[in-house]
């Protein structure tokens, strides 16, 4: 991928894009929480964004996680303009995903609705002075560990987002599970592990679900984190579709 925008590999992004089981990822999503789309990026495509994390001017911060109390390791926010990959996730996955977060919101009683394009949210965003892009790669390191989070950034938020693993599980790392905990009021979390693959997506909630209670929908919190990586380098990339205040 050129800095000047041009994408040899268009055509299979958009091919790959089309070709995600949506019925799939509902059932999945509505039962559990989080769901898989295998190989929605190419190995070509994971090398790629892994050679992103050194240039440093497509990046607007760089957060050190052990700074904050937030586990050990490493990510850096793009800045605007994304690079070409990362755009086409988010306008890509967008509409399907609006379609669940609409259904969801009314199940749990919120008012939010999302229009149907991404283009149209992120100009609420904006509007409410949410102007700062939030996909992110992240890098991890024998030892390094992400503890568990929320990924909220202001007033508006999109209720799901995507985690692609770059990195190729058994060869470049050991460890490093992607970790997610659901909780009801009341009762204690339930933690899982999402079993993913180099150029894997996971899409999970990010904060909050609706669950099937006895007299109706009940409303699961949701966390997410990463295990302590044993050996190797983990990277992943971060789609969430709400930008930052």
């Amino acid at each position: 991928m050129g800095r000047n925008g041009e994408n040899p590999d268009a055509s299979e992004f958009s091919n790959r894009m089309a070709d995600i089981d949506w019925t799939a990822i509902t059932g999945a999503l509505d039962g559990q929480g989080f769901a898989v789309i295998p190989g929605l990026l190419s190995t070509a495509q994971c090398d790629a964004m892994i050679g992103y994390y050194g240039d440093e001017d497509r990046f607007r911060k760089r957060i050190v996680m052990g700074r904050h109390g937030y586990g050990s390791g490493e990510y850096q926010y793009f800045d605007y303009p994304l690079p070409p990959e990362v755009s086409g996730l988010r306008t890509g996955l967008y509409p399907s995903l609006a379609s669940i977060a609409n259904r969801w919101q009314e199940a749990l009683g919120l008012a939010p609705r999302f229009p149907g394009g991404h283009a149209a949210y992120l100009d609420t965003c904006h509007r409410a002075g949410q102007k700062r892009p939030t996909p992110l790669l992240l890098k991890y390191d024998a030892g390094d560990f992400n503890r568990l989070h929320q990924d909220v950034y202001g007033e508006h938020l999109f209720p799901l987002q995507a985690i692609i693993l770059l990195s190729d599980p058994g060869r470049d790392f050991t460890g490093g599970e992607l970790v997610i905990t659901e909780q009801r009021a009341r009762m204690q979390a339930r933690a899982e592990i999402v079993p993913l693959r180099r150029g894997d997506a996971a899409i999970i909630a990010v904060r909050e679900r609706p669950g099937k209670g006895a007299h109706g929908p009940v409303r699961m919190m949701m966390r997410h984190g990463v295990s302590r990586v044993l050996s190797g380098e983990r990277h992943t990339l971060g789609i969430i579709f709400h930008d930052a205040a």
